[in-house]
């Protein structure tokens, strides 16, 4: 574990310069806006190791499939989201000199991420030519109040010399993707301009055709008075900026203002994207760098008013969750239900960008709780949006009648991931989204998602388990072979305890659905019939059929629920057992010793128990997890967060505490050593989880909240804001006493502790509690 980063509630910190750890950084410091993000790349120039990365949502390019052996059913692509054009550049001479910090020698350094303002500020003193100190502040943001706007201050001062210094604030095209498959430019260029005062480049990304305008300008500003020398105009193919030279006195400060807009065809078209960048741009122009940041800082306080959590006692723990909960915010505004979240966000290529089960699973809850219910809907609507997509994918494999097999990896509802094991097998994605439509109708009491969107969908995907399913008249029951589950550790195994049960639970749900939209909405039901062309006489009967005769495997002799069939017959030993040196297995281990271990990547069997636990008593519950925790390995970032919470549940509170750590802090500490390719913005959705469903103990269940807390020994208290419904609810817990603010709302009965409590409107109430026996 590396604990480089100092530990500040409301930052982070990183007080020395230590190129190894540059790209690392960048990771950690990005910003986004929902719109675009970026990594934390210097302004001016590097020439050390660095992950360029600019990235604006919903451009991606088709990067052509590599794979060693082609099987029938591989997608052709993968697709990425690109890194794009560099709008950041500012380029320094001082006397002659390149500013470059891998070249100078830097005297002082610090950079702060301010996750309350959402401000990136670095300062650095460097050593320029004989003893001569160069101090730099460099600030800037990108605005979530105006989400095509990104505002940089960059200020030079000469402390002990006289400087001649030149800027050069510019435009670059000419950027490249490190996990190009074939080491390809994603990128054409189709216009550069540069003139006094600012520049614009248009790309289009090859292939796929998305068109992205970016335009600058700047002010430069000497000892507070606006410089007003005519610069020189740069503009090449695919580069643009102005070059700026200044005299300095000692002590002398120089401000140069940026102004950067970014657009594309996805919100344009594409004649008039230019000119609609060069709108933006004049906009943010004229309001001025502290009125954006003020309107910045505002729309910040708002996200936080309703989504912040604080942890007394508790200063690492503190600085964690709401790191996390900084760059969910900044990654997804749900404002446009044709975006996503990839597994990296905005703050690396691995992964490609592109959506995966993650989203139902690990950040509905979060967007639910966090946002207005429109937000967390548009992610389902995302699918709902590719429901045709999906049905031409399990067409590819061989799947009829409207059956549908969402991608495991897409950005347009077409498959682009090209890992046999994963692409044809690991189908429990399909119950992962089936399963979100109906925590988002469970949390939200919004029943008409069903009759718009959601049966759709469910009637696609219950056609696909009825087909994936074949009777084994070894077993007599429904078997499902050659899958993988969340285990990624196993692959083409049979009848997986976790994907088994969510096919049944699907069939199960989409015949509640169907009577729900038949009685309620009778019209939007026979549209849909006719639409599906789905048929109540032949199909249910076969569902029902299913839902009655599933196999599960269970080893009776433990008590438990049995990972897949065969499971028990592997040699049977301990994650503990490994040597340490040894870890992690993906990194040292043969994929064949992998398979033949008893090891689990990540919550598997307990995923399942994760999403229906009403369905199971507590000595169950403890039971599987005491058999397969200590087998979990906890390799995948979405690992731990399950874990935390059933531990909470089931009293294990040391253990529940530090999976919380290790989910909230898996990319400030570098936990897996690869924080440098991104950050791992899905799981962040989990440690959210962990802290309100596993500590708070909150659930929802026949249109209530729920409310059974149980806090770590070492916190003092917690407190979290949640929207449910209607209402805006502050909730506080300390070892004696729950508090619950009706901020905004009507009156509502929550449970606490089994117990119900009437809240008022506007209201407060507390109400003391004893704790169980640990």
């Amino acid at each position: 574990m590396n604990s480089y980063y100092k530990v500040e509630e409301w930052s982070i910190v990183e007080e020395q310069f230590d190129p190894s750890k540059q790209e690392a950084s960048e990771s950690i410091f990005s910003l986004g806006n929902g719109r675009m993000g970026q990594r934390a790349n210097f302004e001016e120039d590097y020439s050390g190791d660095s992950l360029q990365g600019n990235y604006v949502a919903g451009v991606y390019y088709p990067d052509k499939t590599r794979v060693g052996w082609w099987k029938n059913g591989y997608p052709e692509f993968f697709a990425k989201v690109l890194n794009a054009p560099n709008w950041i550049g500012i380029g320094v001479e001082v006397n002659g000199i390149e500013l470059d910090l891998y070249k100078l020698k830097v005297i002082a350094f610090r950079r702060e991420l301010n996750m309350k303002h959402g401000v990136l500020e670095r300062t650095f003193t460097v050593e320029i030519g004989k003893k001569q100190q160069l101090e730099v502040t460099a600030q800037r943001f990108l605005s979530i109040a105006d989400d095509e706007i990104g505002a940089i201050r960059y200020s030079v001062k000469p402390l002990n010399f006289e400087a001649e210094v030149a800027f050069t604030p510019y435009l670059d095209g000419h950027i490249r993707n490190q996990d190009s498959n074939y080491d390809e430019f994603f990128w054409d260029l189709i216009d550069t301009r540069a003139e006094q005062g600012g520049a614009s480049l248009v790309c289009e990304t090859r292939k796929s055709a998305f068109r992205v305008a970016f335009s600058m300008k700047y002010d430069l500003f000497l000892g507070g008075r606006l410089v007003e020398t005519e610069a020189s105009v740069i503009g090449e193919s695919g580069y643009a900026g102005n070059r700026v030279v200044c005299r300095m006195q000692v002590g002398e400060e120089a401000i140069l203002y940026k102004y950067a807009a970014v657009v594309s065809s996805l919100n344009y078209e594409k004649d008039a994207l230019l000119q609609a960048g060069k709108q933006s741009l004049e906009r943010a122009y004229q309001t001025k760098y502290d009125a954006l940041l003020s309107d910045h800082k505002q729309s910040w306080e708002e996200h936080w008013s309703h989504s912040d959590i604080v942890i007394g006692g508790d200063a690492k723990a503190q600085q964690a969750i709401r790191f996390n909960i900084f760059h969910l915010n900044q990654t997804y505004s749900g404002k446009d239900e044709r975006l996503n979240i990839g597994p990296k966000g905005f703050t690396g290529e691995k992964y490609g960008g592109s959506t995966y089960w993650d989203t139902e699973a690990y950040l509905v809850p979060f967007y639910l709780s966090s946002a207005p219910s429109e937000v967390a809907r548009n992610l389902l609507i995302y699918r709902y949006k590719h429901l045709d997509k999906a049905i031409e994918n399990a067409q590819l494999l061989g799947f009829t009648g409207g059956a549908a097999l969402f991608p495991m990896v897409t950005m347009d509802g077409r498959e682009c991931h090209n890992e046999w094991e994963i692409t044809f097998e690991e189908i429990h994605r399909n119950g992962a989204i089936a399963y979100a439509i109906f925590n988002y109708i469970r949390y939200t009491g919004d029943k008409e998602y069903l009759s718009e969107y959601g049966l759709e969908v469910l009637i696609a995907i219950s056609r696909f388990w009825r087909q994936r399913v074949n009777w084994s008249d070894v077993k007599g029951k429904y078997v499902m072979l050659g899958v993988t589950g969340p285990n990624e550790y196993e692959n083409n195994v049979n009848n997986n305890w976790y994907t088994n049960l969510l096919a049944r639970w699907t069939l199960k749900y989409t015949l509640e659905a169907l009577k729900y939209v038949e009685e309620e909405h009778p019209l939007r039901y026979v549209e849909i019939a006719g639409k599906t062309g789905f048929d109540t006489a032949t199909e249910t009967g076969r569902w029902k059929d299913i839902i009655n005769n599933m196999y599960f495997p269970s080893c009776n002799e433990k008590g438990i629920f049995l990972q897949q069939d065969g499971y028990m017959d592997k040699e049977q030993y301990f994650a503990s057992d490994i040597d340490p040196v040894q870890r992690p297995i993906n990194q040292h281990w043969s994929w064949d010793r992998i398979l033949r271990s008893p090891f689990i990547k990540q919550a598997d069997v307990l995923q399942g128990i994760y999403f229906f636990e009403d369905d199971y008593d507590l000595e169950t519950i403890r039971r599987n997890f005491d058999f397969y925790e200590p087998r979990t390995v906890h390799e995948s970032s979405l690992s731990p967060c399950i874990h935390s919470i059933l531990a909470s549940k089931i009293g294990k509170k040391e253990m529940a505490y530090d999976m919380y750590l290790r989910t909230s802090r898996l990319d400030l500490d570098d936990y897996n050593k690869e924080v440098a390719e991104g950050l791992h913005i899905t799981s962040m959705g989990g440690t959210w989880m962990s802290v309100v469903y596993g500590f708070g103990g909150m659930r929802v269940k026949n249109d209530r909240l729920h409310l059974d807390p149980s806090l770590p020994a070492n916190w003092k208290s917690l407190s979290f804001k949640i929207i449910f419904r209607d209402n805006y609810l502050k909730i506080y817990i300390n070892e004696t006493a729950v508090v619950i603010e009706n901020e905004h709302g009507p009156a509502l009965t929550i449970m606490l502790r089994g117990e119900e409590q009437h809240l008022d409107e506007n209201s407060t109430l507390t109400c003391h509690i004893q704790h169980p026996p640990s």
